[in-house]
């Protein structure tokens, strides 16, 4: 059985690639190696509140202000042998470190390492009264005191990958390519339980009332400390006209924490902030054990590779099977004699394609793709609530494509093309004893076909464009009612109150897609170059509900440019503005625009005024703003009406950043220099969902989760260059 490999394994092997690739070469070189060695460290102001967002991935820990900074590259060239040998390695005082190691000898073999360590720290701060918080035992007590009254607790995750890579060379026509990746992630990660009491099929777990809390939601970090391995193995042959491969591919994912168990107390606040005991249906559901994502493993074998049956037409070819299985055990056996899922999915793909040019201005391509994902999962009775017992679904299905498209030289200054889609999936037949939660009607086939148009124009020596022009039209069969575990029905009266109030799936739905897109670039001498786009599309879904999601638009507008002032300076930029719309209504005359909007620039460039003296710096701005336009039909009621008058709907979420990257480097001599690199970051972040305007959100037992909503921090960094002989 795979078993993953430990943190201190991460470690050794880290070190030994390090000191590996600094001295195993020196043997048997023949020519003096460059090395280079950075040296240096950098510091950080204001408080941890000002720093959430910065800190996020930059490496430096969270108690610190102070970090060091140690940097390695290594080459050499062997002559005689034709070895060739890189080797970088940053961030090795940190833990974000950063090792690469090449080791080849071109047209024969090649060998690679590298070690990569990445930190993500959650920019949320979290206020708790939780006992054992990161653990799978976490225990919860109400904060006696009120919201925020806990101690601070931060969310870490920290991520340790090793790879090795070699290829050979066997012969003129044959070469063999094996990968091998693992990666091991510890640490905590946002994660909770919320329960809103069942109590139809539950009358000992009551709603909130004055005397006991029938409602909960609790922060409850996952505790992380699982590893994933990969294997790429590729054998590669070549003939005159026919190139093949032959490729597996390994995936096994192994997780070492099973369940997150938590033990809750008796109280905890109601909503209004008043704290109570729970009653006893909820703290029973509240007290589950909570599994976490099982292990799993899938295996692919692929053939592919392309024939040349003339000098004007090419054949390709992928044929690929993979299985996938998840059979970890359960947490707590769901059926006597049941002891895991034993899910498994078997996947075939079939692909071919073929690219021709029977005349000079004339090209045609053609790709036609099978996939077909058979689920095998055992078909078993887990839902036992109720008269009639619920089975898990089999989700196999069925996908077919076609992609046809010609183009055509009309003159030196115009080309088109014209192109064809199609896509069909087929869901099969509907598990019979499962039911589905929350959706009206199914189908079994969807059905879409698209046009697609593009010219291209070649204006002047120094300005070319392009416009394309895409749409694309899907339908679908009949659509299937559920039965509540005795198969589906086909609907036959889409007049149906139950339908027209219904919900549906977008993406089950009829949909008419159009899209537009223009694009230039601008050369006006050698100096200069611009590029310019802009696109446009929408989407609009039909349904027999009149509720659900109804169209939706998005826009894109950008421009980027560089300028050679002169040989010394050189100056880029970029902006853009786009805007993503969804408009969609619901149950009981709730009207809902969201319109996401993102807005951004920047500036940078780079100045040598001196043999000795190197500059550059960017300056950049990114403004990303959603807003919730509520609005009522006829069918409000008169509480809901009251409501959102008092309230005026949802507010927005706004991010805005601004952030100025400076540095300059400066040579003392032929094998010294020093660089300075100063950063300073301006951010504003307001999310309801989290918090608002300072007021972060509270869970039941008193913990708090929010950030600083405008945060400022600045960095400078010293590094010290060196280059040994």
């Amino acid at each position: 059985m795979f078993k993953p490999i430990s943190s201190n394994y991460f470690q050794r092997s880290a070190l030994t690639l390090a000191v590996w690739a600094a001295f195993m070469p020196v043997q048997a070189q023949t020519s003096p190696a460059e090395t280079t060695i950075f040296v240096g460290a950098g510091v950080l102001d204001g408080e941890r509140a000002d720093r959430s967002l910065f800190d996020q991935y930059s490496g430096i820990r969270k108690d610190s202000s102070v970090a060091g900074m140690l940097g390695i590259d290594y080459s050499l060239r062997q002559e005689e042998t034709g070895h060739w040998v890189d080797f970088h390695g940053s961030d090795l005082l940190g833990d974000t470190r950063e090792l690469n190691l090449v080791w080849k000898k071109p047209g024969e073999w090649k060998f690679t390492a590298e070690y990569l360590g990445l930190v993500r720290n959650e920019t949320s701060q979290v206020n708790t009264g939780l006992l054992n918080a990161g653990s799978t035992v976490p225990q919860v007590l109400a904060l006696v005191g009120g919201a925020g009254s806990g101690s601070n607790f931060d969310l870490q995750t920290k991520r340790s990958k090793l790879g090795v890579g070699y290829t050979k060379v066997i012969n003129s026509r044959m070469q063999l390519a094996v990968d091998l990746k693992t990666e091991e992630k510890k640490g905590s990660r946002l994660f909770g339980i919320g329960m809103n009491c069942p109590t139809v099929y539950d009358p000992t777990c009551l709603g909130t009332t004055g005397i006991s809390v029938g409602w909960a939601t609790l922060m409850l970090p996952e505790s992380v400390d699982s590893n994933h391995s990969q294997i790429d193995a590729r054998l590669s042959y070549a003939l005159e006209k026919l190139r093949f491969s032959v490729g597996y591919y390994g995936s096994f994912y192994r997780n070492a924490n099973a369940s997150l168990n938590p033990v809750v107390a008796g109280n905890l606040y109601n909503p209004v902030g008043t704290l109570l005991p729970v009653s006893a249906g909820l703290l029973g559901y509240l007290n589950q054990a909570v599994a976490l994502p099982p292990d799993n493993q899938s295996h692919q074998l692929d053939v592919s590779g392309n024939y040349n049956f003339t000098d004007k037409t090419r054949g390709t070819f992928k044929l690929a099977y993979s299985t996938a299985s998840q059979d970890d055990g359960f947490v707590v056996a769901s059926l006597p004699g049941t002891t895991s899922l034993g899910g498994r999915v078997n996947t075939s793909l079939v692909q071919l394609g073929v690219t021709s040019r029977p005349m000079p201005k004339l090209s045609l391509l053609a790709d036609v793709r099978y996939l077909n994902k058979d689920d095998q999962t055992p078909i078993l009775a887990y839902n036992l609530v109720g008269v009639t017992p619920y089975t898990n679904q089999q989700l196999s299905n069925q996908k077919t494509s076609t992609k046809l498209q010609a183009n055509w030289q009309f003159s030196p200054d115009y080309r088109g093309s014209l192109g064809l889609d199609y896509a069909l999936i087929d869901r099969g037949v509907f598990t019979p004893t499962s039911a589905v939660a929350g959706i009206t009607a199914l189908r079994e086939t969807t059905e879409e076909t698209g046009l697609r148009a593009e010219l291209r124009r070649r204006m002047s020596e120094n300005l070319s464009g392009a416009i394309s022009l895409s749409s694309s039209k899907r339908d679908g069969s009949t659509w299937l009612k559920d039965t509540s575990g005795l198969g589906v029905s086909p609907v036959t009266n889409l007049a149906d109150p139950a339908l027209v109030n219904g919900i549906f799936m977008p993406n089950l739905a009829d949909r008419q897609r159009d899209k537009i897109k223009i694009h230039a670039d601008w050369m006006p001498n050698k100096d200069w170059s611009v590029q310019f786009s802009a696109e446009e599309g929408t989407d609009k879904y039909s349904s027999p509900s009149v509720y659900g999601l109804k169209d939706t638009r998005m826009n894109q507008l950008s421009v980027d440019w560089s300028y050679a002032v002169s040989f010394r300076l050189q100056l880029n930029g970029y902006a853009s503005t786009g805007v993503q719309t969804f408009n969609q209504s619901r149950y009981a005359g709730y009207n809902l625009a969201f319109d996401n909007s993102n807005t951004s620039f920047g500036l940078g460039f780079t100045a040598k005024p001196n043999n000795q003296l190197e500059l550059g710096g960017s300056l950049s701005f990114v403004d990303d703003v959603s807003k919730y336009a509520q609005s009522l039909d006829g069918t409000a009621d008169a509480y809901t009406v009251a409501s959102l008058a008092a309230s005026g709907g949802l507010p927005d979420i706004t991010f805005r950043q601004t952030a100025l990257k400076l540095f300059g480097k400066y040579a003392l001599d032929k094998k010294s220099a020093v660089r300075v690199d100063l950063v300073h970051q301006n951010s504003t972040y307001n999310d309801w969902a989290w918090g608002y305007n300072g007021v972060p959100y509270t869970y039941s037992d008193g913990t708090t989760l929010g950030q600083k909503s405008g945060q400022n921090v600045n960095f400078i960094g010293v590094t010290y260059i060196y280059q040994l002989p």
